[in-house]
């Protein structure tokens, strides 16, 4: 579906802000996991799903940046939940001196996303692949769960992430003025967080899916950038 509608953060003014920072490597401090320790997770998922296909529930980057083969996709709703930048980093796309922000799904309201099916054939090769991308420690403030969501006609659990409140890195309640200030000037060795607002709201609106409040946050990220 064609974009219906102008962004105001354009790739020129991420461009601006574009840069890759060195990597400082997993905190010493935090105990991370290993790939023991991602194989029995994902054991442990496959072991607690329902009967039927396997499906993913993607709502940011694994829509413009899978980490998994699919045989379909389709839109999706999830009643409950909804998109926030609300996972503090210090790694990826920010630093220590700059820090950034992570997106996942907090508790209320709704997020509409896609659903993928994945082949029945390696799905727990596939889930390890997205474990090792979505978590990195122990104490995970981002989460795996099945959850329910619906279809244009019908209703499938899917694997999604959502944020543990109760997590160190838990950075919920902050007003679209401070997340806006955060990315556009946060940045790490994947890139800004400008870059993965722009992606992630480019690629939702060529699907169809206009969310409201990542509609705004772009318009005064692009501000914030003008301004620098």
């Amino acid at each position: 579906m064609k974009q219906s509608r102008i962004m105001t953060l354009t790739s020129e003014l991420v461009a601006k802000v574009q840069r890759l920072e060195p990597d400082d490597g997993p905190n010493p401090n935090i105990e991370h996991m290993n790939d023991e320790d991602f194989h029995e997770l994902a054991t442990q998922l496959l072991k607690n799903r329902a009967d039927g296909p396997l499906f993913i529930f993607a709502y940011g980057s694994l829509i413009w940046k899978p980490e998994f083969e699919s045989l379909a996709s389709m839109p999706g709703t999830l009643k409950g939940w909804h998109r926030s930048f609300c996972i503090h980093i210090e790694r990826w796309r920010g630093t220590k001196n700059v820090p950034g922000l992570m997106m996942a799904l907090d508790r209320g309201g709704s997020c509409r996303g896609v659903l993928y099916q994945l082949p029945d054939d390696q799905p727990h090769e596939q889930i390890v692949r997205l474990l090792k991308r979505e978590m990195s420690s122990k104490a995970a403030t981002n989460k795996p769960r099945w959850m329910n969501v619906q279809a244009e006609n019908s209703s499938h659990m899917a694997l999604a992430f959502h944020v543990n409140r109760d997590g160190h890195l838990y950075k919920g309640g902050l007003t679209l003025e401070e997340v806006a200030w955060k990315l556009a000037r946060a940045a790490g060795h994947w890139g800004s967080g400008a870059e993965y607002l722009f992606n992630t709201v480019t690629q939702l609106e060529s699907l169809g899916i206009h969310d409201r409040n990542l509609w705004r946050l772009q318009k005064m990220v692009a501000e914030e950038i003008q301004g620098l």
